[in-house]
């Protein structure tokens, strides 16, 4: 539970309490975190799925590789957002001070996993921008591994700056914290949303108005859909976060957790979705989905 502070806000915000009680949970708030956790279940079902499938069962191309980690990241985010809902459900002894150390903990590692979710939805879109405007340089001259360079490269970039903001919020310096907080969401917000929503939207014009194109591809559907839903379901959590370092607190923090959790759970039934519809409507199984949505970057790239 947050501690009981009368000074600044509290510049490192936990998902596990909306209470201004120390002691008691708010019924809403408890309802909250429960439809979370049934989400974060449903979600690392569907991820579980994904990561057997891709990692062991479907071959290996570009943007499966991204995919995988993908998964990973959403996989290890409602992992946490899991257990700080089930923590926070189950608490029946009034200890704010240990409450505390976990969610700062669960919270900083959530945030690791969210980052990124960002980052490799950001390579992705580049990735398949590129792939359409540079058809030619994407078949023949791209590096073979290039995605999984890609993809080391932005986990060791998520782990440096979650180290970094973590040494300086577990420390206590509020005001250091604070700084650290507000620099990740500016490289978020400036370094990797602008890429990430340009290349959409320059993959949309040219997918859906160019002469070649008779209807976009599963893939791009996927994309598109994958990035709309976590603008919708994901970025809320980031804004509120950096609004809630200068003393603005729009709504919940149970509520926009929970937007992220369903961001990070909505993507595998996305592919399943999109993989089972053809000229008509019919399911299939999971695997087959799959390979639907993903067989088509294998003429892309003989990677």
């Amino acid at each position: 539970m947050e501690p009981n502070q009368t000074s600044p806000p509290p510049t490192l915000p936990t998902p596990t309490t909306g209470a201004d009680d120390a002691c008691s949970a708010d019924v809403t708030d408890m309802a909250v975190d429960i439809v979370a956790l049934l989400v974060c279940l449903c979600g690392l079902a569907g991820n579980g799925a994904v990561l057997w499938l891709l990692g062991f069962r479907i071959r290996r191309n570009p943007i499966t590789v991204y995919i995988l980690n993908l998964a990973v990241a959403d996989f290890t985010f409602l992992l946490f957002m899991a257990t700080s809902s089930l923590l926070y459900v189950m608490e029946n002894v009034c200890s704010a001070l240990a409450s505390l150390t976990y969610a700062r903990s669960l919270f900083l590692l959530s945030l690791f996993s969210y980052n990124m979710g960002l980052y490799l939805l950001t390579a992705i879109s580049i990735e398949r921008c590129v792939s359409v405007l540079c058809p030619l340089w994407y078949r023949c001259r791209r590096p073979q591994r290039l995605s999984a360079v890609v993809c080391a490269l932005l986990w060791a970039l998520s782990v440096a700056v979650i180290a970094a903001v973590t040494s300086l919020c577990l420390s206590h310096e509020h005001e250091h914290c604070r700084v650290a907080l507000i620099s990740m969401y500016v490289l978020n917000f400036i370094v990797f949303a602008p890429p990430m929503v340009i290349s959409n939207v320059i993959l949309v014009i040219k997918v859906l108005c160019g002469s070649q194109r008779r209807q976009p591809g599963r893939l791009y559907i996927v994309i598109f859909l994958t990035v709309l839903f976590f603008l919708i379901f994901g970025v809320p959590l980031s804004v509120w976060n950096f609004l809630q370092q200068f003393g603005y607190m729009l709504m919940s923090s149970q509520v926009v957790f929970l937007l992220a959790c369903i961001n990070s759970s909505i993507n595998p039934f996305v592919y399943f979705l999109v993989g089972s519809c053809r000229r008509q409507c019919s399911l299939v199984s999971f695997q087959v989905a799959f390979w639907r949505v993903f067989e088509e970057t294998g003429v892309m790239t003989s990677s």
